[in-house]
């Protein structure tokens, strides 16, 4: 099959390990997706590879958010504490939570660190799945932790039932992590299961869920934890403007949970968080429901795109919630990355265990078109 006639007929193929297929009309559809605003953004790392390798959005920043930056320079030389409030009122009104229920950090990771040290006692334990996300056990590190690691199941999903062991070892508090939707493997554990686990643990434990996906996320099994903090102090709930919001170079992510579990961590945290230009970049991109729209159909175009190639090449790919895939390699990762930087892309990193997998960050349709290409390549040559 032709390369151009392989990639339209991928496009409206049957979607590949859980990723739904619905119908995209060739490629001018999936470039309507592409930004307009700011032609010459980069892309690619310094000239270099197009980087599909951080989980980053494409698209940029919303156009509402750009001028909101532009416009508020103006107060740049002011502390942030008005624009602050300003965030605040926003995510109450898009949450439905109180206001003394939300915390302020650099990105989403700076939050998890704060819920890190505010937690951290003697004999503690930290127990997590493997792999996650890196950043809650690299924070864990200065802290007296005991670190537990529990694999995910055969089915990518946390291992509840040996989590729930690990934590009923030790009458130590625990701070037990969910990043759900899981990264790097961008898999789903279904919340009706850690909310049951919630509802009967001891409230000494310290529920930590990392929704960095959530708006990503359309599996009618998952729903987010912020309506179950009013009645468990012991959960905290952590989301970022990184994502769809596309702000991952500003840095804002929040905190979302109980007002005296606010308080034990406020003395960790920041003062004057969020930055004047982060919160109104915030704030406009809560508004902007057009940028949050194209931002997830460009997310979805994007996935089906390489989703069908790799299907038609039959490799086989984990059902993803995220922005990125995770997909089997042949051979060595380094190698395989190595030859992909020589192709024009930046991949994912290890992601020990699952060494002979690549997680793949969603670029512009366009992108992942040129990349189903080098893929056909790659496959030619046995590489893949």
């Amino acid at each position: 099959m032709k390369r151009r006639a392989f990639l339209r007929a991928g496009i409206t193929g049957a979607g590949v390990a859980g990723i739904a297929a619905t119908p995209l009309v060739g490629a001018t559809a999936a470039r309507s997706l592409e930004p307009i605003f700011n032609p010459r953004r980069p892309r690619r790392d310094y000239n270099g590879p197009v980087r599909l390798s951080s989980n980053e959005n494409p698209l940029g920043l919303a156009p509402s958010a750009r001028q909101a930056i532009i416009d508020g320079l103006d107060e740049a030389n002011r502390y942030p504490g008005a624009t602050g409030q300003l965030v605040r009122e926003a995510l109450v009104d898009r949450l439905g939570v109180k206001p003394g229920q939300l915390f302020f950090g650099s990105g989403s990771t700076e939050i998890l660190r704060i819920a890190v040290g505010a937690w951290a006692a003697p004999g503690g334990r930290l127990i997590y799945a493997r792999p996650t996300f890196e950043d809650v056990p690299d924070y864990a590190q200065p802290f007296p932790y005991d670190h537990v690691t529990v694999p995910l199941t055969s089915d990518y999903a946390h291992d509840l039932d040996r989590m729930r062991e690990e934590v009923n070892k030790s009458s130590a508090p625990s701070v037990i992590y969910f990043c759900n939707p899981n990264n790097p493997t961008g898999t789903l554990t279904p919340s009706k299961d850690i909310a049951a686990w919630l509802r009967d643990e001891s409230e000494q434990h310290l529920f930590l869920v990392d929704e960095a996906y959530f708006e990503l996320a359309d599996d009618p099994s998952y729903e987010t934890f912020i309506p179950l903090i009013e009645r468990h102090p012991n959960l905290m709930v952590v989301r970022t403007f990184s994502k769809v919001y596309a702000m991952a170079g500003i840095r804002l992510g929040y905190g979302v949970a109980h007002e005296a579990t606010v308080q034990r961590v406020l003395p960790f945290a920041t003062q004057n968080s969020p930055n004047h230009v982060a919160g109104v970049a915030a704030v406009a991109s809560l508004a902007d429901d057009d940028f949050f729209r194209k931002s997830v159909d460009t997310n979805n175009a994007a996935k089906r795109i390489i989703s069908d190639a790799l299907g038609q090449l039959d490799i086989e790919v984990l059902p993803s919630q995220t922005n990125f895939i995770m997909h089997r390699i042949k051979g060595e990762l380094a190698t395989y990355n190595e030859r992909m930087y020589e192709a024009g892309f930046n991949v994912g990193r290890p992601f020990p265990p699952m060494t002979d997998w690549s997680r793949l960050s969603m670029g512009l349709p366009s992108d992942m078109e040129k990349l189903a290409e080098v893929m056909m390549d790659f496959r030619k040559k046995d590489w893949i």
